[in-house]
């Protein structure tokens, strides 16, 4: 026995944005549960070429959990069942063999379908365009110590910075709220003595980009952070609209 899986996939095809999508069966045969979810679509992929037909669509990069490119939806979750872990991080043991699985693209209107399970996420470069950044002239590298910010802060920011933009929060929010991303980019220079001269310029700027992509508002249910393969925490969201309401009360001046 050679301990391999014979699985179902039913995976969204779409030719293209606007185009109408619909489902489509294959089978995966003789897949080794050591594969990674994306090392299976490739098997797949294989197949279907070898029979030439169109191989599925799908968004890779790094393959290492760090770019954050592999943005599925596996049986009605983001990165599949996992928590804490990308697309390219989920294993086949994850599943059981003669299981179906359904896969599908990410679901928001500001994520547009590029082909099958591909999306434009060009809208998180836009809001992070917008603010995302420093601007001002902050010097030479100054000595280790010679800024003293207490570590609780730092490793604040250290976990704010640790959003990799792959969009989960967006697939998993029934709003399709981009809050926790762009909170997390916020927050990550919003707590260190750098981002101070920008702070309010930055979340009026980005917030306001935020909604001009599409996405929706915050339902404060959680989801986000519980699908987030960072485990970024909702408290940046809180930060976020803090900011943002503060902002309010500087001159347009002091904003800028």
């Amino acid at each position: 026995m050679s301990g391999n899986m014979n699985l179902t996939l039913k995976v969204w095809r779409q030719n293209k944005g606007g185009d109408k999508g619909d489902f489509v069966t294959y089978k995966a045969d003789e897949i080794s549960p050591d594969m990674s979810f994306l090392e299976m679509l490739d098997v797949v992929n294989e197949r279907l070429v070898k029979k030439q037909e169109d191989p599925i669509h799908f968004d890779h990069d790094c393959r290492e959990g760090i770019c954050g490119a592999c943005s599925l939806y596996i049986n009605g979750r983001p990165h599949g069942p996992k928590q804490g872990i990308t697309t390219c991080q989920l294993h086949m043991r994850s599943f059981h063999d003669g299981q179906t699985i359904v896969v599908e693209p990410w679901r928001a209107e500001a994520f547009p379908v590029i082909k099958d399970l591909a999306v434009d996420r060009s809208a998180f470069d836009r809001i992070q365009q917008a603010g995302g950044f420093i601007s001002v002239n902050t010097g030479g590298v100054p000595d280790a110590n010679e800024i003293a910010i207490p570590k609780f802060v730092a490793d604040e920011a250290f976990n704010a910075a640790e959003c990799i933009g792959c969009g989960a929060c967006v697939a998993a929010c029934k709003n399709a709220s981009a809050a926790l991303f762009v909170s997390a980019k916020i927050s990550q220079l919003a707590l260190l003595p750098q981002g101070q001269p920008e702070r309010y310029r930055r979340v009026q700027a980005m917030v306001a980009q935020m909604d001009e992509e599409g996405f929706g508002s915050c339902t404060n249910t959680g989801a986000c952070e519980i699908e987030c393969p960072k485990g970024i925490s909702l408290t940046n969201i809180n930060r976020m609209r803090r900011d943002y309401f503060n902002a309010k009360f500087f001159k347009e001046e002091e904003i800028h």
